[in-house]
């Protein structure tokens, strides 16, 4: 008899995950390593849990930006293949930029990656992600600043091309409200992007990683409008996606998107704890995990994220798998 279910978390370490469906029938898989960056590749989204990662970049030692490289993205941009992360020089905030890695060749696991540069962004900052857009590309990223506490806010600016910046970078989103500010730090980071019913849904993680209220924030905007325009975005009320103490499951955030191998579902790929904030204190911290799950569409033509479910619940699976 065939496996039918799957329980999370498909990672059990695996904090900022990035999960992508690829025209070559793969799902990749991505998380934050800290010291270098690995893929997972899987005809499956359910078997990337055991899939081998494969180290495809290393940085040169106490080089430039070699150090605490976080939350990288593998996009596919104009038939090249693209990394996107954040790393620094071995300072503080102020030293950190986003990084782009480019692809030689066709095969992300296999073939060989070239550090391309440091993304030319106005603000330092993290958690750079490209949109595709009209034919257009658009880079958007979380820059450092004091929003009105220290903190991160989301910037949108248009690209040349994979790895240049050119024009202003506007300020889209700011931490002004409490739930955004949760944790002891003002932060909007980690922006990430669905697209349907005519409209753009731009999706960030809020307040600080390590507080049980980390959760998923939106802004939106017609597909018609200017992505660069600041006053064309709404932002939701409160959270669309946070805690449920009832499952055990906390400060869920730092999300990607993808669908099911036929096409027909949508799934939300994100990291979230397994305990409360005071627990991980006990417990010295403890590692985020990589969790998925379907979510669906309301009648008004928002997503309909649900709430995080435990570990111990047994999910359908994926669609054609």
């Amino acid at each position: 008899m065939t496996q039918q279910t799957f329980r999370n978390p498909i990672l059990p370490n695996g904090a900022d995950p990035w999960i992508i469906k690829h025209t070559d029938g793969y799902y990749y898989l991505t998380v934050t390593l800290g010291d270098r960056i690995a893929l997972w590749r899987s005809h499956t989204m359910t078997g990337l849990a055991a899939a081998n990662p494969t180290t495809i970049w290393t940085p040169e030692q106490d080089g430039p930006y070699s150090y605490h490289l976080w939350a990288p993205e593998l996009h596919y941009i104009e038939d090249r293949w693209y990394i996107y992360y954040t790393a620094n020089d071995g300072g503080g905030d102020d030293t950190r930029r986003i990084c782009v890695l480019e692809l030689i060749g066709d095969d992300p696991v296999n073939d060989e990656w070239i550090f391309r540069g440091v993304i030319n962004t106005e603000h330092p900052g993290l958690d750079g992600t490209v949109l595709q857009h009209k034919g257009e590309l658009y880079f958007f990223y979380s820059g450092y600043g004091f929003f009105p506490d220290y903190g991160s806010a989301i910037y949108a600016v248009r690209m040349v091309n994979p790895w240049t910046l050119t024009g202003p970078n506007v300020l889209l989103s700011a931490p002004t409200e409490a739930w955004e500010k949760q944790g002891g730090m003002a932060i909007n980071e980690g922006p990430v992007f669905l697209k349907r019913n005519g409209r753009l849904f731009l999706v960030f993680s809020a307040s600080a990683t390590w507080s049980d209220d980390y959760s998923l924030g939106m802004i939106t905007i017609s597909e018609t409008n200017d992505v660069l325009d600041a006053s064309a975005w709404t932002k939701h009320a409160g959270p669309v996606f946070a805690k449920n103490p009832a499952q055990g499951v906390y400060a869920p955030g730092h999300n990607s998107f993808t669908v099911s191998p036929d096409g027909s579902e949508d799934w939300i790929v994100y990291h979230a704890y397994s305990y409360s904030e005071a627990e991980q204190q006990r417990s010295a911290g403890g590692p985020r995990s990589t969790r998925i799950q379907r979510f669906g569409w309301k009648e008004d033509g928002l997503p309909d994220f649900g709430l995080p479910i435990s570990e111990h619940s047994l999910l359908p699976l994926p669609s054609g798998e």
